[in-house]
């Protein structure tokens, strides 16, 4: 993990191997670049002329632009890294944190094999020294647990020391902690996406999260294969059965003793979609080990609510199982009973990610908390009407979506509220059993919505977050994304339960 300090130095005289500056486009007529504050003692030491070396190198200022020219004797590092903030602000504002934080995470990535870089990027209060921190670690990861590390191999930036900020006050060095605690845990929920499903499988996946939650004092109980026998959890074991990896739930409980408010968090932990029996075609398998990213988010929330100690408290629910064809998988048409004693009718297999999650959201009502959220891979139908950088929001409750949109929206992670028509659950009456797992083709994002809402507690505000779009990244890595696992809806669901903490529940 990359390390993270604030300096006191200053730009010129910091001792490192990269100095990380901020450029932007002139907002007169677009036309020149502006060299962003912060970076001032660096402009000096080119004689004021840094924009202009760097419009001679063809720099832009487009976001993310990253352009590397070696330091003029003024400076102490060998290296002056100039990475795009997009259009300049007006005149007395501020830069977007979310600008900041892709820029600093699109510096990051471009000094993989650096031992330390400062970064004199616009920091005008705590949440930009925030934001740019976060960018930068989450910027600097790389998952390379399977690559043999040879002479040649970069590893990631070493350190990162923020310049213009204030070690010494307590608010900058708590937002430092904050950033560092929660790209940690966002990391983590990378390294598990990443991880193949040869090696990473619902009772290895159970195994580390029981690791973590002993080494950040959460409660931790795993039900295997047997206890969800004796159990009923019908969804579950469906789905699971076809597989020689026996599925499990884990349920994370985070306590505060101040807390007066209780999220619960579901996930879907599929850690491999064949599809089952309705088997996905060559093109759309070779990538579904990324469908246990909800679970993921959601390990990754729980643990980051505890280090940082949130007065709120927190269940995690991942509902873990493998899909697979065979001779004992499930069947189209196969009845299941779940756990809250409804049966569901089988009709599609590769629908599998409402099955356990129904079975969970229906265990999780029974402690009756103030609300729950889901997160899931739930579906194709959500990534062709939002993309593969949205994730879509479903509730039964429209203050509660509406609180979750504008959350996402302030953490930097791109989402949309979506509706849960009622005429869509005509379409998922069955002649034989309570409810199937299928609907109408169109709109089918909006009726998986529509089947998890029927195993939400009476009562219980709820909320469904489908990230199948922004989960795994198959493009180019961007901004602090990177290729593969993206940690998507982790800081989504840390920020509602600082927001629980604080008495704003939404």
């Amino acid at each position: 993990m990359t390390a993270l300090t604030l300096s006191t130095a200053g730009a010129a005289t910091l001792r490192a191997d990269a100095l990380v500056v901020g450029v932007a486009k002139s907002r007169k007529g677009g036309k020149g670049l502006v060299v962003a504050p912060g970076a001032e003692a660096v402009d000096k030491a080119f004689d004021g002329k840094l924009a202009t070396v760097l419009e001679t190198l063809g720099a832009s200022g487009s976001e993310g632009e990253v352009t590397k020219v070696p330091a003029p004797s003024g400076l102490k590092a060998p290296l002056v890294l100039a990475v795009g903030l997009g259009t300049a602000p007006e005149k007395d504002e501020a830069y977007d944190a979310e600008a900041l934080r892709r820029a600093a995470g699109a510096a990051a990535r471009a000094l993989a094999g650096v031992k330390k870089a400062g970064f004199a990027l616009p920091v005008e209060a705590v949440e930009d020294a925030e934001a740019v921190a976060e960018g930068a670690l989450l910027g600097a990861y790389a998952f390379t647990a399977y690559r043999e590390q040879g002479k040649d191999a970069k590893g990631p930036l070493g350190e990162v020391a923020l310049l213009g900020t204030k070690p010494r006050d307590k608010a900058y060095k708590a937002g430092a902690e904050r950033a560092a605690a929660l790209a940690e845990e966002i990391n983590r929920a990378r390294d598990l996406v990443n991880t193949p499903p040869n090696d990473l499988y619902p009772e290895s996946f159970a195994a580390i999260a029981t690791a973590a939650a002993k080494e950040h004092g959460i409660k931790v109980q795993v039900l295997d294969e047997k206890a969800l026998v004796k159990g009923g959890y019908g969804g579950i074991l469906g789905v699971g059965q076809g597989s020689e990896h026996t599925p499990r739930l884990v349920r994370l409980a985070y306590t505060h003793p101040k807390a007066e408010k209780t999220l619960a968090l579901v996930g879907k932990g599929i850690t491999y979609d064949s599809g089952g029996i309705s088997l996905k075609p060559a093109g759309h398998n070779e990538t579904m080990k990324c469908d246990m990213s909800g679970a993921a988010a959601v390990f990754a929330a729980v643990v980051a609510a505890a280090r940082l100690g949130l007065a709120v408290n927190v269940t995690g629910w991942l509902a873990l199982a493998e899909n697979m064809p065979s001779g004992s998988a499930v069947r189209p048409g196969d009845v299941l009973r779940m756990y809250s004693g409804k049966t569901v009718e089988v009709l599609n297999t590769d629908a599998e990610g409402r099955l356990v999650l129904a079975d969970a959201l229906t265990r999780a009502s029974e402690e009756n908390p103030d609300a729950i959220v889901d997160v899931a891979t739930l579906t194709g139908a959500m990534v062709l009407a939002l993309g593969n950088r949205t994730f879509g929001i479903m509730a039964n409750d429209d203050a509660f979506r509406t609180s979750i949109h504008e959350i996402a929206e302030e953490v930097g992670e791109a989402s949309w509220p979506m509706p849960l028509p009622a005429d869509l659950r005509k379409g998922m009456d069955s002649p034989t059993a309570d409810i199937a797992n299928m609907g109408e083709r169109m709109g089918g994002g909006l009726v998986a919505g529509l089947f998890l809402k029927e195993f939400v507690g009476e009562g219980i505000t709820w909320a469904h977050l489908d990230i199948a779009g922004p989960a795994f990244n198959e493009g180019g890595p961007f901004g602090y994304t990177p290729k593969g696992g993206t940690g998507s809806a982790v800081r989504t669901l840390v920020r509602l339960a600082e927001r629980t903490a604080a008495g704003d529940l939404g």
